[in-house]
């Protein structure tokens, strides 16, 4: 991006006039589940094992807890700020009415790079749950299982926990943390890549059919959490993950009738290409957000 000039403070990065990018879309959007809102548009972040606060003010984007250097090797990858998104945007909204109030409503998502295996046990836990519940047991899994990384802001903070860590703890252990059924899929799946290292890896390097096909071979993940998997660690921006609420929103908005999954999917790859995530991501907040009704 041409007008992405970092300038380092006391602790502090910040960027001017960086477009497409809103704390509260970027982190509200239902893609990721290490955070916390601090105050107005300050969202601290764990991942990456660091521990960051990003903020805006005016035109300006501030991340607290870091230099120039953490900054440029981990966070402009991790926030995905060399792609743009005004681009992404001008292209889903072409002759589509729909998508343009979905991207109106959400343009300060911005898709995070997220590392496969938390991304993988996140989002088993995420199976028929709430985002409340979803933060709460990640965070006990991270503070249970992780290493603490760093005192910051009047507390400690925890990586999410390693493959090998994960695979030690009991089903029963991880039920005290909430995850209840879901308990033995993580430690099923955690042991799975303990004892299979770079499995997921290799997988990234697959197309996204053949790449989802191996993410789904894990314990607890169907079409939808592997879709997202996918979708938010493993590069494939095609992907197209369809919940409750991207299904109401397209057969409402867009077949006017019910429709099945595949009929969605298929829809979806056709309409949107190589996009298709991205569009996924304002539709889903956009659904959410909005309460869009079943279809009558």
């Amino acid at each position: 991006m041409k007008d992405l000039n970092p300038l380092e403070r006391e602790s502090t990065v910040e960027i001017q006039n960086l477009s497409s990018f809103e704390p509260r879309d970027i982190f509200h959007c239902g893609q990721s589940f290490r955070w916390e809102k601090k105050r107005d548009n300050r969202y601290l972040l764990v991942a990456c094992q660091r521990v960051i606060e990003v903020e805006k003010k005016g035109d300006r984007i501030i991340f607290h807890n870091t230099d120039i250097r953490d900054f440029n090797k981990v966070w402009r990858d991790y926030f995905d700020l060399d792609t743009d998104y005004e681009k992404i945007q001008k292209r889903l909204i072409r002759r589509d009415p729909v998508m343009e109030e979905a991207v109106k409503f959400g343009r300060g998502i911005r898709i995070l790079k997220q590392e496969p295996f938390e991304t993988l046990i996140s989002f088993i836990i995420s199976s028929n749950n709430n985002i409340k519940r979803i933060k709460g047991s990640a965070e006990g899994l991270a503070r249970t299982y992780g290493e603490m990384i760093e005192f910051y802001g009047g507390e400690f903070h925890y990586a999410f926990p390693t493959p090998k860590a994960l695979s030690t703890a009991t089903v029963e252990e991880l039920k005290l943390l909430g995850l209840g059924y879901r308990a033995r899929y993580v430690k099923e799946t955690a042991r799975k890549v303990w004892e299979n290292p770079g499995i997921l890896e290799k997988m990234i390097k697959e197309k996204r059919r053949e790449c989802l096909e191996g993410v789904t071979n894990f314990s607890g993940v169907g079409p939808k959490v592997g879709s997202c998997v996918v979708f938010f660690s493993m590069g494939k921006r095609e992907a197209f993950p369809v919940d409750v609420w991207v299904k109401r929103m397209m057969e409402v908005l867009y077949f006017q009738r019910e429709a099945s999954l595949k009929e969605i999917e298929d829809f979806a790859m056709g309409k949107f290409g190589k996009y298709a995530g991205y569009a996924q991501q304002y539709l889903f907040y956009y659904a959410r957000e909005k309460k869009i009704k079943n279809i009558r």
